[in-house]
């Protein structure tokens, strides 16, 4: 039983704790190691850690910093494989996804090679006579990344480490007891890459111990991605104590679908999106609001396509549908279908008591699929997290669109049609932060930033694209004026002095 340690100041420490949580791997149902819920000191020692750290790091011009971000870039490239069996063994998602993951994080990473760019200021000369004007965009200190299992790769070090660390910040990342695993390999990647020690620093720990950061005088920023009720607590408390802060929290996605879409196509992509990685992401599109005029054609070939996909082990490179993360999340999916069947949904597909064959201590859930889902059933409503499609059928596009704005989170909306009138009212009058035109998952680039609404998101400032560079730094602007001979001399200052 391998006994994980933290990653602080360059080095894998090992924990004075006596509280482990077990890490499983989906596929089996083994229990492949224990890690370690940190005292309250030791993430203190990791905040004190990436404090001293910034005092160096922060002076390192940012052609240097992004210079090492590119051998971090070719590192997790050369690492890619062994990544990608990580995330799968230790979440469940099937190697295509795994890979995709880690991919993710690279993209994120390549984007912060470009910060010598990202963080050029602005100037202007003679912003009042013989006055200049210069804004320069600055690191601000030491961050905390409080990380979910869904994305081990991705969200840590695609998403939060790369922009911070390139843009002379530090930060101690908090990830997820559940998929420790690939973070903490990623850690030391970035140290063989040069990044110095104490620039990133990893720890497990419960929410206990992770409330320190949100009042600590010495964290100046929260980065989080999590369930709804805890990102609006991060996000009252570390405002109210000064800190930037971005939550980005659960999600509820809606697909119209119009009467005119290609049916067989539109099956394919709900599918793919509502099921892949077994619906554990916030991007994913749980619920169908379709026109009645094709909702029996539509559902019975959504049913019939889901049936084919290969239920199997993730790190089999035949599998289309992996496990759930742990046995703890297998039961809360369960008993959300449960529920539909009591709200009086009609379970059109059952993907409960699935067993793969070699592996039937797996976390294994099956497509799901309600039928007739009305807006009073929590099935439609709240975020299940798991392979659970609800289908609501609508009479129109407005009462389609009424619909789903009437939902509390609004991460992402999409449309299926062919009509650009209809889409191009979905797109301007839909409340969903990102928004797909037959695209079912509308995640953008990393040069985009991750724009989810309502109480899908709490902050001001988004993770990735423009917006996370201006999270990850603060602006100065500093007015230059300098004296000839006879201003020299002159004893009448303007109370104003250039200003205007």
């Amino acid at each position: 039983m391998e006994i994980l340690r933290n990653f602080i100041g360059g080095e894998y420490r090992e924990s004075k704790t006596d509280q482990y949580r077990e890490v499983y791997n989906p596929s089996t149902g083994e229990v492949t190691a224990k890690v370690p819920c940190s005292t309250k000191e030791e993430v203190e020692e990791a905040i004190q850690v990436a404090k001293k750290a910034f005092e160096s790091w922060s002076k390192v011009p940012v052609i240097r910093r992004a210079k090492i971000m590119y051998k971090v870039r070719t590192l997790l490239e050369d690492n890619l494989e062994e990544l990608t069996r990580l995330v799968a063994e230790e979440h469940g998602k099937v190697w295509s996804e795994a890979e995709g993951d880690v991919l993710k994080a690279i993209e994120g990473t390549e984007q912060a090679c470009a910060m010598p760019n990202l963080m050029m200021g602005e100037s202007l000369m003679d912003t009042s006579s013989g006055f200049d004007t210069n804004l320069y965009r600055e690191p601000v200190g030491v961050f905390a990344g409080i990380t979910p299992f869904n994305f081990p790769a991705m969200i840590p070090f695609g998403w939060m480490t790369p922009m911070c660390i390139a843009a002379g910040n530090t930060i101690v990342l908090k990830v997820s007891s559940q998929t420790p695993r690939t973070a903490l390999k990623i850690a030391q990647l970035y140290k063989e890459a040069g990044v110095p020690d104490g620039v990133v620093n990893v720890i497990t720990c419960s929410r206990n111990e992770a409330e320190i950061f949100l009042t600590h005088k010495d964290i100046k920023g929260i980065s989080f991605v999590g369930t709804t009720n805890v990102g609006k607590h991060i996000y009252g408390v570390a405002a109210a104590n000064g800190k930037r802060v971005q939550a980005l929290c659960e999600a509820k996605n809606h697909a119209l679908v119009l009467k005119d879409a290609p049916i067989e196509r539109t099956a394919a992509g709900i599918i793919n999106s509502a099921f892949g990685c077994a619906g554990e992401r916030c991007m994913a599109l749980p619920v169908v609001v379709v026109e009645e005029a094709i909702a029996d054609e539509l559902v019975a070939k959504i049913v019939e396509l889901s049936k084919k996909r290969k239920i199997g082990p993730a790190y089999d490179k035949s599998s289309e549908l992996g496990p759930v993360v742990d046995e703890k999340h297998m039961k809360s999916i369960l008993g959300w279908i449960e529920k539909g069947i009591e709200e009086g949904a009609d379970l059109v597909l059952d993907g409960r008591g699935v067993k793969v064959e070699g592996y039937e201590n797996g976390f294994y859930i099956g497509p799901t699929v309600f039928d007739n889902v009305t807006e009073d059933m929590a099935i439609g409503s709240e975020e299940i997290f798991g392979p659970v499609l609800s289908i609501k059928r609508v009479k129109s596009f407005e009462e389609g669109l009424k619909i789903m704005n009437n939902n509390r989170f609004a991460n992402g909306s999409v449309i299926f049609t062919q009509n650009g009138y209809y889409a191009r009212e979905f797109v301007s009058r839909t409340h969903g932060g990102m928004v797909g035109v037959n695209v079912g998952i509308p995640v953008p680039v990393g040069m985009f930033p991750f724009t989810g609404h309502k109480d899908s998101f709490f902050g001001d400032l988004h993770c990735l694209g423009k917006d996370g560079v201006r999270f990850y730094t603060q602006s100065k602007t500093v007015t230059t004026r300098w004296f000839d001979e006879e201003e020299a001399r002159n004893t009448q200052v303007s109370t104003w002095d250039g200003t205007i």
